[in-house]
């Protein structure tokens, strides 16, 4: 039976699994959105109001279900709008299928009304990306690109689609088999290597997990744990590592880094083994290079070979899915006989409990101001923990990934490499979607919040129950912090003059506004807010002089943190 080009998006969409998709409507799609109408029962469509909030959304969807986003946007300028998003889901690894219009095929190249080499401005920041120019090809076009963006390290993938070629029709016969000669990843680590690591790790005195966003996109939390708890080795994250290993347990450390705990970065600097698994050496990771972890043998497990020894050398490299690998480690350790783990770390471990209880650790009691630590520390309290949390970027981003303790993986959606503001409220409609019966919260900053405010919209007309939590301190707060410490207190374009009444904001989007002054109320308007069935603002105004520490210097090492 011939098919239009438009209807085979959406029949290869069912045979990939796809149910939901995020989108905005334009001139060069119409035809795709006229056939969705057939395909409603099966399809859902999320009508955003901005490109970028449909790619977050997407990519929040993604992140907190591990199924591949998909979003539909139209070209030119809707095309455009699409690209932080994409460079946001390329940096973190986030499998993504963003379809967009392109102007018929006969007038690309003639600066067309909305066209826009779409192609050629995300080809740097999509995992790969396809012009498609013949109907035909469309079927394995769209296979591809599901085969690419989920497997091997994940990531977004394009694909444009001219609107002569959605109009057009032919046989649809979806490939059953996909082979790509080109691309083949390692999943299955080489034996040798595992077990060269294994007898690194065996016979460290001082050995330090320091996991990444990695062991959760392979689904390795709960192996990674048991290494862990088996060998009594200590474990540090990164910020998208974080839920990877339970917060609460006596072994995690805390996050490591330019903002991580003192007995962290203490703990990288001093270890003689470290184990790297699915992280990439990320420079608010190492500080200055020369100093990062000095002392230690390098493990690096990670699927994609081009990450292993991009930034720091490591000593023993082991390309798959640190899934597989780490099941195959766990066996080889065990045939180390004649090893009390627990005794052979004890004194490790008992070194960094000691730098752990002789730090003083930051004041988060509110004095007459909310701090802002309280604010998500009530919030981890009253949810107890159980909930999908988003974040903006900036030092909401960092408080909460200090304060809330993450004990489960795909819980912490946030912008790690390329540090997107904005990206936090559409990111929690996407998860909202995909867990309606979860409490999912947005921790932002009242700059960051103002990026993606319209899609409040989205929420109110879809009744997703999001909660976002502004810490209002009317400034760019981490732009404010790095100007009080290394500009020399000159808070240049840093302060708002002008910050909206993000309560009556809300009511008019037709959510629910409450707002905090005083720390008494901090917990009734959390309380409030996690009982009511909308969207709801809360607002909660903080002292603007709040920094967030620990914090590490630009270029200086882990070791010369700023604390107080």
């Amino acid at each position: 039976m011939k098919k239009t080009g438009a209807e085979i998006v959406f029949e290869s969409l069912k045979l990939e699994g796809v149910d939901t998709v995020f989108g905005l409507p334009g001139g060069a799609v119409l035809t795709l959105y006229h056939a969705m109408g057939k395909y409603s029962e099966e399809i859902r469509h999320i009508l955003v109001r901005h490109e970028q909030g449909a790619v977050h959304a997407a990519d929040g969807y993604a992140r907190s279900s591990g199924k591949v986003g998909v979003c539909i946007v139209t070209s030119g300028p809707g095309g455009t709008n699409t690209v932080t998003g994409l460079a946001t889901a390329y940096m973190d690894s986030v499998p993504l299928v963003v379809f967009t219009g392109q102007v018929p095929t006969m007038l690309i190249g003639n600066d067309a009304f909305q066209e826009a080499d779409i192609t050629g401005i995300t080809r740097p920041c999509t995992k790969h990306n396809y012009l498609v120019k013949d109907v035909n090809d469309l079927p394995m076009i769209i296979k591809q690109a599901f085969h690419l963006a989920r497997t091997g390290r994940p990531g977004p993938v394009l694909i444009d689609l001219p609107k002569d070629v959605i109009a057009a029709s032919t046989d649809f016969n979806y490939p059953s088999k996909l082979k790509m000669r080109s691309y083949n990843p390692t999943y299955h680590g080489h034996p040798g290597q595992i077990k060269r690591a294994a007898k690194l790790i065996a016979g460290a005195k001082k050995p330090l997990i320091y996991a990444g966003g990695g062991v959760i996109l392979s689904n390795a939390s709960k192996e990674l744990t048991t290494l862990a708890q088996k060998l009594s080795i200590p474990v540090t994250t990164t910020l998208m590592g974080l839920g990877c290993f339970p917060g609460t347990h006596p072994l995690f450390l805390g996050m490591l880094g330019m903002h991580g705990t003192f007995h962290a970065n203490m703990a990288v600097t001093h270890c003689d083994a470290l184990i790297a698994i699915g992280a990439r050496f990320d420079d608010r990771v190492t500080g200055k290079i020369e100093s990062f972890s000095p002392h230690s043998k390098k493990i690096h497990i990670d699927i994609d070979p081009t990450s292993i020894s991009k930034n720091v050398p490591v000593d023993i490299p082991i390309v798959g899915d640190a899934r597989n690998i780490l099941k195959t480690l766990l066996k080889y350790l065990e045939e180390e006989a004649g090893h009390d783990w627990d005794r052979k770390h004890a004194d490790w471990n008992n070194q960094i409990t000691g730098w752990k209880n002789n730090t003083t650790p930051q004041d988060t009691s509110c004095g007459p101001c909310i701090k802002p630590q309280y604010v998500i520390e009530k919030i981890n309290e009253l949810t107890r923990g159980d909930a999908i949390i988003t974040t903006e970027v900036g030092q909401n981003q960092m408080w909460t990934a200090q304060a809330f303790k993450f004990t489960q993986p795909r819980t912490l959606l946030t912008s790690g490499g390329l540090g997107t503001m904005g990206y936090g409220f559409p990111a929690a409609i996407g998860a909202q979607v995909a867990f309606p019966d979860k409490t999912v919260i947005d921790i932002a900053g009242d700059g960051s919040i103002q990026m993606n405010i319209q899609e409040l919209a989205t929420a109110v007309q879809y009744h997703l129950p999001v909660k976002v939590a502004i810490l209002n301190n009317h400034c760019l707060g981490m732009v404010r912090q790095w100007q009080q410490l290394f500009y020399e207190q000159k808070y240049i374009q840093s302060v708002f003059d002008v910050v909206p009444d993000f309560v009556k904001l809300a009511e008019a989007y037709g959510a629910l506004g409450l707002r905090a002054t005083k720390p008494e109320e901090v917990e009734p308007v959390i309380r409030q807010a996690l009982s009511t069935p909308k969207p709801v603002l809360m607002d909660f105004l903080i002292d603007q002089n709040e920094c967030v520490y620990p914090m590490v210097p630009a270029g200086a090492a882990l070791t010369e943190m700023l604390l107080v």
